[in-house]
């Protein structure tokens, strides 16, 4: 019985040579190999694998031989980016082949479709470091600085820009991608979003399907649309030179109940009012932090181009509209708030140029970085003001005191723009009337907690939702959740009693046709996990 893909023949063992962008000089990783702990889990510690082998490969020849290897062999096969997956779906006791992407990470001109090619296990940090660096652009893609770009793109990722620019998504021409026939044949697919390309439904269903669901994804090409010429300089947009960029935040002890839903309102009502594409305050990018009352604070990190002419004025304004009712004043923010770490210098708004701001805001939080971390997380789209049943709720569960931790929180983050810019149908990212979006979060280091505080999580979002089965069901105020913060509790009938499924808080309207994606690219479902799209 063959024990991996096939090498060259006359190759040193353990070398795939394929003529490809990249080699890897190395053969699979087994338990055998001191390097394989640290192959068999990704930033969230409550999950961890055991497969029989994990590739770290480095082109998408190298990715078809060892999926057609798994295929032969019957192994089931998950694939690895950034390790930022929220559920176990890479690393779980299942799975016998893991394929790392993460060296797989080039990035550069592609002269044949006229695109920059990101292979997909560059980090989110690299792609903004090289496209910047390079050729001045940038895509509007995610905040965390080591998230890996296989999942954050395919499921309609979105970052500080999303409200000038929309989401990453919005500027992808292609994506190459290893699938498997009903045959069991591996092949290497590029499909783009040309009208006539006949793989262009392949190219959709990675505008927000989420990852994992129709084969390997190898490289991404980006290119904004109507971007013509073959200058990589003019073919994505220009990030601003400089940024504003400003954390405030007020002390828990001085905020009473009636000041917590003043100014949790505050940031929906002005999203709501504010979500229109060609808004003139799309430029504004702010992130509400609604820490548990053990932090002390309640946070807000807020970033506008600096050089625009009325950059002072817009920015006094949404800081005014956020704080009115509030009777402290905020002062500098001196503890982290989720992804984000503490920010006092920034009490008062600084000008610096905007990759500077970019390292910063993504790469200096602890608890991202932390080896021990253990988390829980839950999403929600917004398109309507708060009800006060959800602002009763999220008061409620962050200033319980049967849990102490810092590092427990609701991130209320920004939406609209030129998200919205674009009809539903147009990608397989669905939620275009959003507003903003809503992330729980809780991280902790002790295996022991880890009841205690997904119990938090579940419990502070059934309550939130309670009058729509405990999730944010589709409707005039809550709009589903965010494929890229998998939730497997989405799931679970006792948790979820709405009778609307993952697939629909996921993709809406667009569910039944990722399905006849599936059926073309993965009829004999291969690729899979526990929020896959399912065969039709």
């Amino acid at each position: 019985m063959s024990e991996g893909p096939a090498l060259t023949p006359g190759a040193p063992a353990g070398v795939l040579v394929d003529g490809d962008r990249k080699k890897i000089d190395q053969g699979p990783v087994t338990a055998h190999d001191q390097q394989y702990l640290d192959l068999v889990t990704g930033m969230n510690q409550r999950w961890k694998g055991a497969p029989e082998t994990v590739w770290v490969v480095g082109s998408a020849k190298q990715v078809e031989a060892v999926v057609q290897d798994a295929v032969n062999r019957g192994k089931r096969l998950t694939v690895r980016s950034g390790g930022h997956c929220f559920e176990d779906f890479v690393y779980n006791s299942d799975v016998q082949v893991v394929i790392d992407v993460s060296e797989l990470n080039a990035i550069y001109y592609d002269p044949a479709h006229n695109a920059i090619a990101v292979e997909s296990g560059a980090t989110v940090l690299e792609v903004y470091e090289t496209l910047y660096k390079k050729w001045g652009v940038t895509v509007p893609a995610g905040f965390c600085h080591s998230v890996g770009v296989g999942g954050l793109v395919s499921g309609g990722g979105w970052g500080l820009l999303v409200r000038r620019d929309g989401l990453v998504v919005d500027h992808l021409y292609g994506v190459e991608v290893v699938v498997v026939d009903d045959s069991g044949k591996a092949r290497t697919v590029v499909a783009t979003r040309d009208e006539h390309d006949p793989n262009r439904e392949l190219w959709w269903a990675h505008t927000g399907g989420g990852g994992g669901s129709f084969g390997v994804i190898t490289r991404y090409l980006f290119r904004t649309p109507g971007a013509y010429g073959r200058d990589p300089r003019e073919l994505l947009p220009r990030p601003p030179a400089e940024v504003y960029l400003s954390a405030v935040a007020w002390p828990w002890a001085e905020v009473d109940r009636d000041e917590f839903f003043r100014l949790v309102h505050n940031y929906g009502a002005w999203h709501v009012a504010n979500r229109a594409p060609d808004n003139p305050n799309r430029a504004i990018s702010s992130l509400l932090g609604l820490n548990h009352v053990s932090n002390g604070f309640l946070g807000l990190v807020t970033q506008i181009d600096a050089n625009l002419p009325d950059a002072d004025a817009l920015l006094d304004d949404y800081l005014a509209f956020i704080g009115d009712g509030i009777r402290v004043a905020p002062g500098p923010l001196t503890t982290p708030m989720g992804e984000i770490n503490a920010m006092p210098q920034f009490a008062t708004r600084t000008r610096m140029p905007w990759l500077q701001a970019t390292r910063f805001l993504g790469a200096t939080n602890v608890a991202i970085n932390d080896p021990t971390m253990r988390a829980e997380f839950k999403s929600a789209y917004m398109v309507g003001e708060y009800p006060e049943a959800h602002l009763a709720a999220l008061h409620k569960h962050l200033t319980r005191t049967d849990i102490v931790n810092p590092n427990v929180s609701v991130g209320v983050t920004p939406y609209g723009g030129q998200a919205g810019a674009v009809a539903p149908s147009d990608t397989a990212a669905v939620h275009r009337g959003a507003a903003f979006k809503m992330l729980w979060s809780a991280y902790w280091n002790n295996p022991a907690e880890d009841e205690k505080y997904v119990a938090w999580a579940r419990e502070s979002y059934q309550e939130t939702y309670q009058d729509t089965g405990g999730v944010p069901v589709p409707n005039d105020v809550t709009d589903g959740c965010y494929v890229n913060y998998a939730d497997i509790d989405l799931d679970d009938p006792a948790l979820n009693t709405s009778g609307v499924s993952s697939q629909v808080l996921y993709h809406k309207e667009n569910y039944p046709r990722l399905q006849q994606v599936k059926l073309r690219y993965d009829p004999t479902d291969f690729f899979r996990h526990g929020q896959s799209v399912r065969l039709p």
